[in-house]
């Protein structure tokens, strides 16, 4: 066990370090970029360029992992690329700038997070443990960081953003030298072999409906600061906002080797939807940041259930070849489609009609998804039988 251990802990720093990073652009950069002037509209433009970008990157990224068999060095070359690009990109004042250097900042940030949830899954499917266990290091990184950073950028402004990220970054970089590669032991990806997933219905089809779910999470993920500080509420109390729910994902990562494995992951992608839906159509009727801080433990049953149950019917759906294109493509839609359409037209929402309109638009979308989502697991079951 205690080997186990010591081979799983440059992985589980990694994810925490990474997501302790991560959460700092996630949860502030939009309160950043009204601090510099911007409104929704173009908050919204310049949060959609990050999930723009990763639909190529996640896929280009993918596919040159399986390509030469590795996933460290792939790492390695995003994370000193997200270093250096992070430097210039809060050095911009400028919409076009901010938009043309935020694209080379999301070429290198997307696909870390993506490479380290991948191997975290292989590395549970070689350890036979839960995927969970691994993956809620960087759910507690995210937790620590929001709480933390928070408390900081209240206190000193949140255009000091930039010094805790570079922070964890740095310890990303540090730790990727010290993770353990994947071993790949077929022949080397070719392009061709590509078009097998591209011609995987069933593939397909979950990513659609997945993204009429994953809109609204994505969208959540770009404006709850907004709307926070729209109820009255500060950055300090964003990033309690922040740590509630990543707690809470934390829990549920931690816990899903006791309750994932009795049913099949259809069912609780299905749950996840359900309880998106609830969760929306809750936070647009809240009227104080106190009331919405209460209901952030939904997060952790959300985003907990629905992704590691995504993640795990994914990975049965592709080839064990492809496992770093599928992953990433996967990613590229829960993450890139969604988030592009969820920032774009949250945005849109947002500045025009405010966050209430918001939050029922995406409970819409969500109960939607899960509806198409119920559909595809019966005609999935009877094409099994």
């Amino acid at each position: 066990m205690t080997t186990k251990n010591s081979s799983l802990l440059p992985l589980k720093t990694l994810l925490f370090s990474f997501h302790a990073a991560n959460t700092i652009i996630l949860s502030f950069l939009p309160l950043y970029l009204q601090y510099k002037g911007f409104n929704g509209t173009e908050i919204g433009w310049v949060l959609a360029t990050g999930p723009l970008v990763s639909i190529f990157s996640q896929p280009f990224w993918g596919y040159m992992s399986d390509k030469y068999k590795t996933v460290q060095k792939m790492l390695l070359i995003c994370v000193v690329g997200l270093l250096i690009s992070s430097i210039i990109f809060f050095q911009m004042n400028h919409l076009v700038a901010i938009l043309l250097i935020g694209a080379l900042f999301y070429f290198f940030s997307y696909p870390i997070s993506s490479f380290g949830d991948s191997l975290a899954q292989r590395r549970a499917d070689q350890l036979q443990i839960s995927f969970g266990t691994i993956r809620t290091w960087g759910s507690i990184g995210f937790a620590t960081s929001a709480l933390l950073v928070g408390e900081l950028l209240a206190r000193t402004g949140v255009e000091y953003m930039l010094w805790p990220f570079l922070l964890f970054a740095g310890i990303t970089l540090i730790v990727v030298t010290r993770l353990e590669d994947v071993v790949v032991d077929s022949e080397p990806v070719q392009l061709r072999d590509v078009t097998q997933l591209l011609k995987n219905k069933a593939f397909l089809f979950f990513l659609l409906f997945m993204m009429l779910i994953t809109i609204g999470h994505r969208a959540n993920d770009s404006f709850i600061g907004l709307y926070i500080t729209q109820l009255g509420g500060s950055e300090d109390l964003v990033g309690l906002a922040w740590f509630i729910g990543v707690a809470s994902e934390a829990i549920i990562f931690a816990l899903s080797g006791y309750w994932f494995k009795k049913y099949h992951p259809l069912i609780f992608v299905i749950i996840g939807g359900i309880l998106y839906s609830v969760r929306w159509f809750l936070f647009a009727i809240v009227d104080t940041p106190v009331m919405l801080l209460s209901l952030q433990f939904l997060h952790g049953l959300t985003f907990g259930v629905f992704y590691t149950a995504a993640m795990a019917y994914v990975t049965r759906l592709i080839p064990h070849l492809l496992q770093s294109t599928g992953h990433l493509i996967f990613y590229a839609v829960f993450f890139g489609v969604s988030g592009m359409i969820g920032s774009l037209v949250g945005g849109w929402w947002m500045d025009i009609y405010g966050g209430t309109f918001l939050y029922i638009m995406i409970g819409s979308l969500a109960t939607i998804g899960t509806v198409c989502m119920f559909v595809f697991y019966f005609i999935m079951k009877q094409k099994s039988t």
